[in-house]
């Protein structure tokens, strides 16, 4: 039976209700920012967070560069939806900048993790996996179930382990290897436990 919650589709984060996020979408609305505009600047901060992880290895500070990165961009990701819902500034195209931006940010951040940790295969396995994650959540919602957000290595999961990665990679280089390593094993395993749970819901 397709849900009928408005936020059923809506990735749930207890940091939405907080009041710096809700300073966050103030500001956001007050330099006249569309929800489209600050997914755009999610994706040029997954940039810049990428270009400074494959420099970090010459430059080691510069994986803190990533890290705070890595959290702008995830900041980004939560405050395009509260421009769009609580302040009125979605369009018509919302749906498509709410998603695709996404998996930009993914793989840039996870394959230049990737070469940083000269492990370019893991960076590419790990931003595989962490697409076909998200479609097999969309393919609930396409399905007329709510979308299935659940770990335990979903987005918000994946960039804390990077962001601990590349802050231990400041001083031991195999934390950042170790990360991507976790990343792709715990998405495989998210991957299978959505299909599973959106399995059962088609049994109902």
């Amino acid at each position: 039976m397709k849900s009928t919650d408005p936020n059923a589709n809506r990735r749930p984060l207890k940091s939405r209700s907080t009041g710096w996020a809700a300073l966050a979408a103030r500001g956001a609305l007050a330099l006249g920012l569309s929800a489209n505009q600050v997914s755009f600047l999610g994706i040029m901060v997954a940039a810049l967070g990428a270009w400074a992880m494959v420099a970090a290895p010459d430059q080691p500070l510069l994986f803190l560069a990533a890290a705070a990165a890595i959290q702008l961009r995830l900041l980004a990701n939560m405050i395009d939806g509260m421009v769009a819902l609580e302040g009125g500034r979605g369009g018509p195209t919302g749906a498509i900048w709410n998603e695709f931006p996404d998996r930009i940010e993914d793989s840039l951040f996870l394959v230049a993790a990737g070469y940083a940790a000269e492990m370019p295969w893991l960076g590419w396995l790990a931003a595989l996996l962490s697409a076909v994650c998200a479609y097999v959540r969309l393919l609930g919602g396409t399905l007329d179930r709510p979308q299935d957000f659940g770990g335990p290595m979903a987005k918000p999961h994946r960039m804390a382990a990077l962001t601990i990665g590349c802050l231990i990679a400041t001083a031991w280089f195999g934390g950042l290897q170790l990360a991507l390593g976790l990343i792709a094993a715990g998405t495989v395993l998210t991957i299978a436990l959505r299909l599973m749970r959106l399995s059962r819901a088609l049994h109902t």
